[in-house]
């Protein structure tokens, strides 16, 4: 039946060939372009200003981005690995609701969080105020007084993007045999030393692809190193193309920058596919949790606490206070309305195509189109100050073009596309589609190919198909394809900050301005409306995780 379904299906591309193919294509092409465009600058001559980077910032913008890289893949393995451990093999009060608190720093972007801990830390804040106070020693105010730096920066990144690596470990923990543990038992090993020799090795794959897409959102960081002054390449990035206004440069770095990503991509993927097959391998025996009483179950609580008290709960307990009681809330309204309006419509956009892309894969199935879609899964990637700068050169390009052809008629040259919400649309669709289209796809996985033939029958077109069967039986992926897109890009700041038009704020682009004015507490009531929202894809996780 599955046979004849699939060749009913791909006889449809014989007896009616449409758009989506064509579709499918020009979004490839649109994840290319910045690709390519960035790229390109590889090869091209170097400018006065790349001269100078190479000779003085260069090799400091790669040590920082490596050693804030080791920073935080050490950081997420050091509070991902223990909690999930203790989360698969142990039962103790509280485990089932401080498994899915363990997620809530996600909600988080790393640059709120920095705002936040900095408005408490800082010199002049609550905490070192109190020490002075009581005449606290210089060694035990040290720590805070340096909380602007990589270390600082590091520790930022790794409360949250620390679930990455306890997702993925915790679920290799508890698809391990139980078989082995105990054989390990048996031959005189202690927990520990099972642990050490037998299930971390197993669950290495798993480990490094959470560590590795830590350092991937690590690299790709720009609101927290710009904050914390730490020179990295998304730094120098912006730095090249707003404080020396050259835009190849800008382009030479973020080229290098992209060799880098190249390399946690492959690294991630191998990974992933080595998790495939220890998990393939194993007979799935969780059943064998140890429980804990006493100071021991208090013990772990603490360890599973600890991540969520600084990375979810005192931040957010900080920023409501300071929303209800101090900020300053000017045109909070109008910017909500920005950011919502932006990430909606762009959310409905990127999934439309999304839709056009995996009915595309369904109807006509080939190894071409497979590579395809696999290419446009390189956007996510992808950091977004990076497709920014590959967007804003060739719309540059085009915006010159068109004031040159209209130059004979006396209209003024203007930003006809760059300096549009256009521009800002087509960065999110490069960025997040791949988001998108892995929700798409995984939903009309789960609907057999013969309805595809019995709505052709009743006389429905593919358009139909679509929209009267295929739609309204995975509303479900759809909607959570539309709020995971709409939730990243009202966290995504590098992309909005450059590509923006004049004078059009959202929330997170008024938060890092209010933060580099010092005016922290007035970022307050931006930052908080982005984490509330951003609590919707954990929840949608959460939920997913429970049924499983």
């Amino acid at each position: 039946m599955a046979v004849t379904d699939k060749v009913r299906l791909v006889s449809f591309r014989i007896l009616r060939p449409n758009g989506l193919l064509i579709a499918t294509f020009c979004a490839a092409l649109c994840v290319a372009l910045p690709l390519f465009v960035v790229l390109s600058f590889l090869v091209t001559t170097s400018s006065d200003v790349w001269q100078h980077l190479v000779d003085t910032l260069l090799l400091r913008y790669i040590s920082n981005t490596l050693l804030l890289s080791f920073y935080v893949a050490i950081g997420v393995a050091f509070i991902g690995v223990p909690t999930a451990w203790i989360i698969a093999f142990y039962r103790f009060p509280g485990r089932n609701t401080l498994s899915w608190l363990l997620l809530l720093p996600m909600a988080y972007p790393a640059y709120i969080l920095a705002y936040t801990y900095t408005g408490v830390l800082e010199y002049a804040g609550p905490v070192l105020t109190w020490m002075r106070a009581v005449d606290m020693p210089e060694w035990v105010m040290s720590p805070f007084l340096h909380i602007r730096s990589l270390a600082g920066a590091a520790l930022m990144l790794s409360l949250v993007l620390y679930p990455y690596v306890y997702l993925l470990a915790r679920a290799a923990f508890l698809q391990q045999s139980a078989n082995l543990m105990e054989a390990g038992y048996t031959l005189g090993q202690n927990r520990f030393s099972v642990f050490r020799r037998i299930v971390i090795p197993m669950a290495r794959p798993a480990i490094a692809a959470g560590v590795l897409l830590a350092i991937m959102e690590t690299v790709a960081d720009f609101g927290t190193v710009q904050f914390f002054g730490v020179q990295t390449f998304t730094t120098g990035i912006m730095r090249t193309y707003y404080g020396f206004g050259d835009t190849p440069g800008a382009a030479q770095l973020s080229s290098l920058l992209l060799g880098f990503v190249a390399v946690l991509i492959v690294l991630e993927r191998n990974s992933r596919t080595r998790i495939r097959y220890y998990s393939d391998q194993m007979r799935r025996l969780d059943k064998a949790a140890q429980n804990l009483n006493g100071f021991r179950a208090f013990g772990a609580q603490l360890m599973c606490f600890l991540p969520i008290l600084f990375g979810f709960l005192v931040p957010t307990m900080l920023l409501t206070s300071w929303t209800l009681f101090d900020a300053q809330m000017q045109s909070l309204w109008q910017l909500a309305w920005n950011s919502f309006a932006l990430a909606g419509g762009s959310a409905l956009f990127i999934v439309g195509v999304a839709l056009v892309i995996g009915y595309a894969n369904r109807l006509f199935p080939s190894h071409s189109l497979s590579y395809v879609t696999t290419f446009i899964g390189l956007g996510y990637a992808l950091p977004g100050i990076v497709v920014a700068i590959g967007v804003l050169i060739p719309f540059g390009a085009f915006d010159v073009w068109i004031s040159a052809q209209l130059a004979p008629w006396s209209v003024t040259p203007q930003l006809w596309i760059s300096g549009t919400l256009v521009a800002v649309i087509f960065a999110y669709l490069v960025r997040f589609l791949a988001v998108a289209n892995g929700n798409i796809v995984s939903g009309l996985s789960r609907i057999r190919p013969s309805i595809d033939q019995s709505g052709r029958l009743l006389g429905l077109s593919q358009t139909g198909v679509l929209t009267n069967i295929h739609i309204p039986l995975m509303r479900g992926s759809v909607l959570t394809a539309i709020l995971v897109c709409f939730v990243d890009i009202l966290k995504e700041l590098p992309a909005t900050l450059i590509l923006r038009p004049f004078d059009f704020n959202t929330l997170a682009v008024r938060a890092y301005e209010l933060a580099g004015q010092e005016r922290l507490i007035d970022a307050s009531p931006a930052s908080l409306c982005i984490v509330l929202v951003g609590l919707i894809p954990v929840i949608l996780l959460n939920r997913s995780i429970g049924k499983l």
